[in-house]
């Protein structure tokens, strides 16, 4: 008889099997056996289920602990985000919005959920052709990252300048697979940088009207007290004259670095490298400081390297500027002892020489703490350097600037109270010119054969070209405007015309432009020359533009005039 306590498998296959009484006492003890096993197996069953039970149950709450702590962290994080004045977002490689904070809305005036999925494209509307272009270019090549400024216009009207910034995206497998960024409002930044660049021009034409104004009646100055030192004078004259001559020199130095001053702060200078006679700018320095020297009863030493090359090829005009600067200073600030000028050769290879030139003096020197000051514009070493030594503070601030283009920097040592030394390295490149023409001084008194009409409003420079002309032999009209100017060429012919840019009634370059059209080619191709108190790089462009045929600025050198005007006169004896 089957036990009723048997596990229901045991029972089922007993009965399947198809044992009698006598086969279930047989194997009774078989089937306790088995029955036992089947028990055992349920038990650790149960106990399984329990535990995976209790295992879920906790792995469950684990979970939602987490995802209350994911979601924490998140609106955590969009709080946060969504605090920020900046724009942040992402978009897939398309350039599709997947992401955008609060902000957007503030800055564009669009709703988050209409921008999502949306492309740039269609709503940054601000950004050009151009830069839509190099935005793609960035997200079909990968690079690292993007930046760039544009206009936007929001639905307002209000013009906004936005600041973009990109950086890619990548996946587990190191694969771009979109873009994070952020466009920030700098509207107010922009717009004071264009207030500050407005400023800037404004001061730089008052630099350059104000310049012009003064260069023009300074030439007649300059001019007169040349044409004064050519003529017989009583020896207690010359002395008057060549005040009169250095005051003017200086004030045109002072002038120019007003206008130099604006050009190293607007990038507008240039290296110009050409073959120069090193040993012969030295000793024209020399002689310029030995005047000084000699009134302030000062030494003077001048030390020159036997190893340095004569002939150099580098800027010679910004060396000798930065050089007479230094000794300008050295011989201002020292009243006893002397100053030394020294060049060292500290090295020479087969295509260039590197020169250390110093200045050395036994002046009142420059405290520790004023050191990196006085290389700053308009600042000196005291407030009272400019009551007592006068002085307009720009000499060393422009010196280290001609040095910076040079590839060089001015150094200085200094123990206030006990003297100066600056110094500084250039390396020139060598030249393959064995000498150079030296140029003359003396003031050119040859004849020129020449008929010149000029355009200048102002008397003081008309007079000074009457002078000029009557001393060369010139035929010459000088008229006051451009249109006066056209009155007379119509009926007569010239050589060459000198032509002042900035005049009343009609300026030159119009003036010019007119000529230039005239159906009479003779008269049209006439040799006009600029003749004016604004700098070439101010003007140098457009009369090159309105084709003039050359350029000689105000205050000019009287020998400079001459050689231009004799060199007209050669090529009109060679048509001859």
């Amino acid at each position: 008889m089957l036990d009723v306590n048997q596990h229901r498998l045991l029972l089922r296959q007993i009965r399947n099997a198809g044992f009698n009484e006598a086969d279930i006492l047989k194997f009774k003890k078989f089937f306790s056996v088995v029955n036992d096993a089947y028990k055992s197996f349920d038990d650790d069953v149960k106990h399984i289920e329990i535990i995976l039970e209790q295992s879920s149950n906790e792995l469950y709450k684990v979970n939602q602990t987490l995802k209350s702590q994911v979601d924490n962290v998140e609106n955590e994080l969009n709080t946060i985000v969504n605090t920020i004045d900046d724009v942040i977002f992402k978009t897939d490689m398309q350039g599709n919005f997947k992401y955008l904070n609060k902000a957007w809305e503030d800055l564009f005036g669009v709703k988050v959920e209409e921008a999502i999925n949306r492309n740039y494209r269609d709503l940054l509307f601000g950004i050009n052709k151009k830069e839509k272009v190099r935005i793609s270019k960035f997200l079909s090549e990968e690079h690292d990252g993007y930046e760039t400024l544009f206009e936007f216009y929001k639905p307002s009207g209000k013009k906004i300048w936005v600041q973009l910034r990109l950086a890619l995206t990548y996946n587990s497998n190191n694969k771009a697979d979109g873009t994070i960024g952020t466009m920030s409002d700098v509207t107010q930044l922009k717009e004071t940088e264009i207030e500050l660049n407005n400023a800037n021009k404004i001061k730089d034409e008052f630099v350059s009207t104000m310049s012009h104004e003064i260069r023009t009646p300074l030439n007649a100055v300059m001019g007169m007290s040349d044409i004064l030192l050519m003529e017989t004078f009583l020896p207690e004259q010359l002395e008057n004259l060549q005040v009169l001559k250095y005051s003017s020199e200086h004030l045109l130095t002072l002038i120019n670095d007003l206008l130099d001053l604006n050009k190293y702060k607007s990038k507008q200078i240039r290296l110009v490298e050409e073959d120069f006679n090193l040993s012969e700018l030295i000793q024209n320095i020399q002689l310029h400081f030995k005047q000084a020297a000699l009134k302030k009863g000062l030494s003077f030493d001048t030390v020159l390297d036997s190893e340095m090359p004569n002939i150099l090829k580098g800027d010679s005009l910004k060396l000798s500027q930065v050089l007479k600067n230094l000794l300008s200073n050295a011989f201002k600030f020292t009243h006893e002892g002397g100053v030394s000028f020294r060049t060292e050769v500290i090295d020479k290879k087969v295509e260039n020489t590197t020169i250390r030139f110093l200045v050395e003096d036994s002046g009142i020197g420059v405290s520790y703490n004023k050191q990196k000051d006085i290389f700053k514009s308009f600042v000196q070493a005291s407030v009272d350097t400019s009551k007592l030594y006068g002085g307009s503070g720009l000499g060393l601030y422009i010196s280290k600037e001609l040095l910076k283009i040079q590839g060089s920097d001015l150094q200085l040592d200094s123990v206030e109270e006990e003297g100066s030394l600056f110094w500084f390295d250039i390396t020139f490149k060598h030249s393959n010119t064995v000498s150079l023409k030296r140029e003359n001084n003396k003031l050119n008194i040859t004849p020129i054969n020449l008929n010149v009409l000029v355009a200048e409003d102002n008397n003081l420079n008309a007079m000074l070209l009457k002078k000029l002309f009557k001393k060369w032999g010139i035929n010459y009209i000088i008229a006051k405007n451009g249109q006066e100017l056209l009155d007379v060429y119509k009926d007569r012919d010239f050589d060459i015309i000198l032509m002042d840019l900035q005049m009343p009634v009609l300026d030159g370059y119009d003036t010019t432009r007119i000529i230039r059209k005239m159906s009479d080619s003779g008269k049209a191709l006439i040799p006009i020359v600029a003749l004016t108190a604004f700098s070439e790089s101010e003007v140098g462009d457009k009369i090159r533009r309105y084709r003039m045929n050359g350029y000689l600025s105000k205050p000019f050198k009287i020998n400079e005039l001459h050689d231009l005007l004799n060199f007209y006169c050669k090529k009109k004896q060679q048509v001859v």
